[in-house]
């Protein structure tokens, strides 16, 4: 018993309460964003936000069943929870149905669960017992090798079998952690301009060519003396890279990808009107938050939203809900908040005072970051529309949990890092 109280004092409160906000928030704005004026209540269990109650109260029983259990069970068995994880989402494929293309929900019964969302948790405790074995050190891009293996076999089964774009992108977000324990800046750096070199030539085809072309040779004429042996094959070899990769980006956009994925790049970069299609959601979404302007139109008083203009707007778009609704005040209110949870999830990473705690913690707090992002350029329309959940907002149970799983396991790690000097 004085175990646990033990665990109780040394939680992280104000995190939690953070968390509660935000989900009891979401949880309201799904009832705005579903509700019709023949609606009962928002404890209705037939409908989206009464459902999503049970989610949030199944998601606080998972989180106190974690701080109960020991911590060490994390560490000792990341690689079991890792090999179990794989094997479910090999057989996901098999058993799911076609969901709007994708093959990631099983159905159980009356409930239906996408073993995806709780793959980046499992992912981010591998990764952080591998990367915290005695002697390991982040130092050449062999040290990388194991941990992206460790990343990219889930994200190839997510993306190649399952046909879930948005949430295999999502292990993206494993390079910070990688940063914070030492890799390299320019390989983010690297990574930020592999994005920008991919939408020049998408958009601009041969172009970035012909520019790269015409700066080596200004370059070579104006100090071809003073040049030496060794930077003349860096260049050689930059431009040698530059076009290889603009290759690969040309036969990934136009053969890997699916054709409602390119033409969501291409309007997204302006390269297709299609205000009907593919652009429909975007250019929806802006309406219904640009007419909530300062203050909002009020709680359930959206037109947009109830008009059901949005699609999937308590899901991917709820964002909308609270711009029509709240307005600016409340949708920057809601990003604060967001902001100061992924502030206190870096603070806690950073004073965990061993390696696999603190990686874990890190890779808990670029998922968040990462989702937050991505979720919110989608429905401002500042990137591709991919289907990635608003955490603790959107509606589901699988994202709930998985959401709740990769929270609570940092708190319980944080907890016994108190523990461990008392």
């Amino acid at each position: 018993m004085s175990r646990n109280g033990s665990v109780l004092r040394h939680i992280d409160w104000l995190t939690v309460c953070m968390f509660l906000a935000i989900a009891l928030f979401g949880w309201i704005n799904i009832y705005g964003a579903s509700y019709t004026y023949e609606q009962t209540g928002i404890f209705d269990f037939s409908n989206r936000a009464g459902k999503q109650f049970i989610w949030l109260l199944g998601g606080l029983t998972l989180g106190g069943v974690i701080m109960l259990l020991d911590h060490k069970m994390y560490d000792m068995l990341a690689y079991l929870f890792y090999a179990i994880m794989i094997l479910l989402l090999l057989i996901t494929p098999l058993l799911a149905h076609n969901v709007k293309g994708s093959y990631s929900w099983i159905n159980l019964g009356p409930i239906a669960f996408q073993p995806a969302e709780f793959a980046k948790c499992l992912t981010a405790l591998a990764v952080a017992k591998y990367m915290s074995h005695y002697g390991y050190r982040l130092r050449t891009w062999r040290d990388l090798l194991i941990p992206l293996a460790l990343i990219g076999i889930p994200m190839f089964i997510i993306m190649v079998l399952q046909q879930e774009t948005g949430s295999a992108l999502v292990f993206l977000s494993f390079l910070l952690p990688f940063y914070r324990q030492g890799m390299s800046g320019l390989v983010l750096l690297a990574g930020v301009l592999a994005v920008a070199v991919f939408i020049v030539v998408i958009k601009f085809s041969i172009l970035p060519v012909a520019i790269f072309l015409v700066v080596l040779f200004a370059i070579l004429i104006w100090r071809t003396w003073r040049i030496n042996r060794i930077y003349r094959w860096a260049l050689v070899v930059m431009f040698m890279v530059y076009m290889a990769f603009s290759a690969m980006c040309n036969f990934a956009f136009t053969k890997v990808l699916q054709p409602h994925q390119r033409t969501r790049i291409e309007v997204l970069l302006g390269m297709k009107n299609d205000p009907t299609g593919a652009g429909y959601n975007v250019n929806q979404a802006r309406i219904a938050i640009g007419s909530g302007r300062f203050f909002g139109k009020g709680y359930l008083q959206g037109t947009q939203t109830k008009l059901r203009f949005v699609p999937e707007q308590d899901t991917d778009f709820i964002f909308c809900t609270v711009g029509e609704e709240w307005g600016f005040f409340g949708s920057t209110l809601l990003l604060l908040l967001y902001t100061a949870f992924i502030l206190r999830l870096i603070y806690i990473a950073e004073r965990q005072r061993d390696t696999f705690s603190q990686i874990y913690c890190y890779s808990v707090a670029s998922i968040f970051l990462f989702h937050l992002t991505i979720n919110i350029g989608m429905v401002l329309g500042l990137l591709p529309v991919i289907g990635i959940p608003l955490p603790f907002f959107s509606y589901g149970g699988s994202s709930m949990w998985g959401f709740c799983l990769l929270l609570f396991i940092a708190l319980r790690l944080d907890a016994a890092r108190v523990e461990k000097w008392h």
